[in-house]
């Protein structure tokens, strides 16, 4: 079993996970459709629903249908780098965060890239200003996809490079 928690884990070094794909408790993703080829994740299985930080949003509507403008600081600790994102709402939900506080949050669907894999999850949109990291990659879109273990980190390396579909 790995032990080791720095951004040099090894996939080789885990443990069959019946295909499925390894992960350790925080990794590198990329979404693709917002131009966003690296963030870091926290892989949060105690989270429903994945989130996003976004430091502003402007739902609008086009043609009928309900939309979300939004802008990430994808870099932790660099408010210098802006990414400007557009989406579909799918979803306006109530979100408890670990404090037990209620948010009613955006719910849009997004490609997310882990490693050389790739698949459509949900996920909020939300400030996490004071969170060490950008997103959580919650337990819903892990689901029969992936096994976490929580002592490794980095197991699926850096996102294949992706364009837009």
């Amino acid at each position: 079993m790995p032990t080791r928690t720095d951004e040099t884990a090894n996939a080789g070094r885990v443990p069959n996970t019946d295909g499925k794909l390894a992960l350790g408790w925080r990794e590198w993703v990329a979404l693709p459709e917002f131009d966003i080829s690296r963030i870091k994740a926290k892989v949060d299985t105690g989270a429903r629903t994945s989130c996003l930080h976004t430091f502003r949003t402007e739902p609008y509507t086009d043609s009928g249908e309900r939309r979300v403008r939004f802008w990430v600081h994808p870099i932790q600790n660099d408010l210098h780098h802006v990414v400007e994102c557009d989406a579909l709402v799918l979803d306006e939900r109530n979100v408890s965060d670990s404090g037990g506080h209620k948010e009613l949050r955006l719910v849009i669907e997004t490609r997310l890239v882990l490693g050389d894999t790739e698949w459509p999850i949900e996920m909020t949109l939300t400030n996490r200003d004071s969170m060490r990291f950008r997103m959580l990659l919650g337990r819903t879109a892990m689901a029969r996809r992936a096994i976490v273990l929580p002592e490794c980190s980095y197991l699926a390396g850096e996102p294949a490079l992706r364009t837009k579909k």
